[in-house]
Parts: structure tokens; sequence; C-alpha cells
């Protein structure tokens, strides 16, 4: 109940984000007289705003009046007379902050002070009259990417589940692949990278850059183009004592743990909490020397885990290797939480072709996640609820679901269900694409035997009774092969938690 109360107020929150009203209407008119001029038509941007973004509508298009947009701050900040960008007549709706810009349009602080909307009329007949309306957004950082942006609009308003990739990197840090000609290594494009994972037939995609966001305006660019596969920013915090991987904020964080400013992880998870994000703690089991600098999460001080929503339970290929996260997220259910577990690739290459068991490829591992619709705050959502499974080896068709049942009341990976000391739950297992593979149930971390009904059959549909002592468990269903490789990752049933 506690989950889902407040995934509802979070899902609340987004949605009163994106439905606001404008903070001003700036409105003006037009006549021929204005033919190759420019008006500048200023506005007052407060102290603490974080994202300024514009819509602007006029009349006269039936006549060819045409209006073309720019930007300026105030006067002397950010180059000559505060010119912020200027995007011709291509767009209707931009925006700006510290971090990310709409395409042709600068990032950069929001200072306050006299801002001024620039508009350029290279047409309009001598006759002719236009009205312009322009509703501005100003945004603080409880906002996030800002109302209505190109980032959050839905891809698809189904309820189900979605595959994606949480993990990678591009020229953006530290992502390289050949060049054109193939001699020598460049820094990787970003649209490389997000061509293959389209390729891959992905739902979504965290492009993690390692402690920036630069990366977000070019996403912006591309999302209209790769209009079926959400683009979700994210940022890899890399410490000197772990890494982490934070989804959905757009303001800069101070990364720097273990400094005067960041203390230590407390620190910077209350930030993260302040911004509304979901954190995940990558690769924790990697060494943290020359080998893998940072890599491993090696906390100088005791870490409140419940600051963070997710781990990286597998990263590329180390499923089946000594160093997976797994173990570290099963201590953390063992000590009572509820984090879910997800994947990602960690893809520095920006390819989509087959590589070895111990490197990632886009797309493997695949993080599939039941969300209430293809956005970023749906996804984000369905992690911070466990509605996650983990596909290991990156397939376009595998998939699992567990259905829990007591009484009349039913729960899903993620959930949490009362069952009475002595009351039974039946748990029903649905599969695609694995018929003759076998189930393994883990209750608390110790197997459950499942008297011969471990094979999955080839309907896809499995069940099975589950007698409860009234005491916690965390009950999980996993997908191997007859040899034992995982081949699918689910979350817990919370049981009386």
């Amino acid at each position: 109940m506690r989950a889902l109360i407040g995934m509802l107020l979070v899902c609340f929150a987004a949605v009163a984000a994106a439905e606001r009203a404008p903070d001003l209407t700036l409105r003006g008119a037009l006549s021929g007289k204005d033919q190759h001029t420019y008006r500048e038509v200023p506005f007052d941007v407060p102290k603490g705003t974080t994202r300024i973004t514009i819509d602007v509508a006029y009349t006269g298009r039936d006549e060819k009046t045409t209006i073309d947009l720019g930007l300026l701050g105030p006067t002397g900040f950010a180059g000559q007379d505060g010119f912020r960008g200027w995007s011709g007549g291509s767009k209707r709706r931009f925006t700006v902050s510290a971090t990310d810009a709409t395409a042709s349009f600068l990032p950069g602080s929001i200072e306050p002070g006299k801002w001024r909307l620039l508009l350029g009329i290279p047409n309009i007949r001598p006759a002719s009259t236009a009205t312009y309306t322009a509703q501005v957004w100003l945004s603080r950082d409880d906002e996030g990417f800002g109302p209505e942006h190109g980032l959050s609009a839905a891809l698809s308003p189904d309820a189900r589940w979605y595959r994606g990739d949480l993990h990678m990197h591009t020229a953006h840090s530290d992502g390289g692949c050949p060049n054109a000609t193939g001699t020598k290594k460049v820094p990787c494009p970003l649209f490389l990278t997000v061509a293959s994972a389209a390729k891959r037939g992905l739902d979504f995609i965290a492009i993690s850059e390692h402690n920036t966001m630069s990366q977000v305006s070019e996403m912006r660019e591309l999302q209209p183009y790769f209009d079926t596969m959400l683009m979700i920013p994210a940022r890899e915090i890399t410490t000197f004592e772990g890494h982490a991987n934070l989804f959905g904020v757009s303001r800069p964080l101070d990364f720097r743990v273990g400094s005067a400013s960041v203390p230590n992880w407390n620190a910077l998870l209350a930030e993260v909490a302040r911004a509304h994000g979901v954190i995940s703690v990558n690769h924790p089991r990697r060494p943290n020397d020359e080998t893998c600098m940072g890599c491993g999460f090696t906390p100088h001080d005791t870490v409140d885990m419940h600051g963070f929503q997710a781990i990286e339970a597998i990263n590329g290929g180390d499923v089946e290797r000594a160093d997976s996260g797994i173990p570290f997220w099963e201590a953390q259910l063992d000590a009572g939480l509820r984090i879910t577990a997800i994947g990602g690739s960690d893809s520095h290459d920006g390819s989509d072709a087959p590589r070895d068991a111990f490197a990632g490829r886009i797309g493997s591992p695949t993080t599939v996640v039941h969300a209430r619709e293809l956005s970023m705050e749906g996804i984000l959502d369905g992690i911070r609820a466990g509605h996650v499974f983990v596909d290991a080896e990156g397939t376009r068709d595998r998939s699992l679901d567990v259905q829990a049942t007591a009484g009349s009341h039913v729960a899903g990976m993620g959930d949490a269900l009362a069952v009475a000391n002595g009351q039974s739950m039946r748990v029903v297992v649905h599969t695609a694409a694995l018929g003759g593979q076998q189930l393994r149930v883990l209750d608390n971390g110790q197997p459950v035997d499942l008297a011969g009904r471990d094979v999955v059959p080839a309907s896809g549909e499995s069940a099975f009774d589950w007698k409860s002592d009234g005491k916690p468990h965390w009950l999980r269903v996993d997908v191997r092969s007859p040899e034992g490789k995982l081949l699918i990752l689910g979350n817990p049933i919370y049981i009386n938690h």
C-alpha cells in the first residue's frame, strides 16, 4: 500500500506539472509595416528559475505571414546582447536550461532579470495583420525537464511491458568506436548509439554519461525522429567510491562524494530525493582499483540504502561471473529493503552486434518494465514500483509475468501481499519464448521445491502454492536454462512487508 500511495503521488505530481497553466502570456499585433523588422518582447524572469519554456502561436499563416523566433537573456550575459538562440520559423516551442536546450538554442544559467522573446518578421503582406500569443513557463528544480517538453510526451498510451537498456555511453563521455573508414578509434557519435538501439527493437533507452548532461540537447533533437523509442536522460554518477545511474533529474548535481561539499553518499542521496530522481547502484561488485577505478561500490561511510530505488544486478555480460551484482542486490533484500533489480549493457561503442560474454552490447541485458505508458515518468514509476524483470541475453521476445493471489488480493513483481500464518498463496507464472527452460523460485534466497513442475511448459503457464508462516518473505521467480544459465531475472513479490 505504501508503494502504491507513493507511486500515485509521483504520478499526480508529474501530471500536474505537465498540465499547469503558463506563468506568463505575451500578446501583440503585427501589420504590413512590420515587414523585415525585429521585435523584442520583454518578460521578467525571477530568481530561482531553472528553465524557460516558450510556446508561440500566431495568425495570418493563410496569407503567408511568417514569424521567426529567438531568445535574448539579460543584456551582456551569455554573449553579445544575451543571445540564447534563433530557430527561424521551424519551431513554435522551445526550452532552455543550465543543462540542455532545444536544438538551435543554447543551454546555460538562467539569470534573473529582463529576458526578451525575439521575433523576426521575414514576411507579412502590406495589407495584412496578424496577432501572436506566447505562453511562457518559468520552471524550478521540481519540474525536471520542464512542462510539456519533448522528452516527457508519451510515445504510447498503452499500459504494458516495455523493453529497454538503462546504461550506455557516447562521445559525451567515454564512448568510442571505429571511424567511418575503420582506420582509428574516435569518440562515438550519440546518433550511432541511438540508431543501433532502434535497430535492436528497444522501446526505451537511457543515455547515461559520466557526471554530465551535455547529451540532453542532442537527445531533444533526435527524439522526434526516433518516434517509437523513448530516450531517457540520465547520468552515471561516477565517484571514487562507486558509480550510480541517476534518471529523470535535469539540474546539475555535485558528484564529488568525499569532498567538503558532498561528504558522503548520504549527502548525495539527499539531493537526489529532493530532485525526485531514480538512482541505481551500478555494477556494485566490480573491483575498485587500477583495473576499474572507482567502479565497485565501496563507500567509506555507512550508506542508508533506502535512498536507492534500484540496483544494476546485471551489467553487460557479467550475469555468470563472480562480480555479478545479483548477490549484492539479494543482500539488500535480506536486509528488508524493497529495491528493484535492473540491468544495463554499459555499452561504450554504439554497437548492436554480438560481443563476447564479458562485454556489453546495446540491449544486452534488456530491462523490461511494466509501465502505464511509454513515457519517462511511466518507465521510472514502473522501476520505482519494482514492476521489472531482466532479460539477461537481451532477446526480443522472452517474457515473465508473476501473479500471486491470497484471498481476494493479487500482487505482481514488486508488489506487497499480506498472507496470514497458515494461509496458502497461489502463484501463477506466465512466460513467453521460454518453453523447455526451468523455473527457479527463491524464498528469502532459498530454493523452493516445485515437486517436478519446474520445466516451463509450451503453453507458458505454470502455477504452484506457497504456505505462509506469517513472517516477512521475498519470493522471486527466475528462469534458467537446463544447464543452469540465468535467462530471466525476476523481481520479488514481498510478503508481509
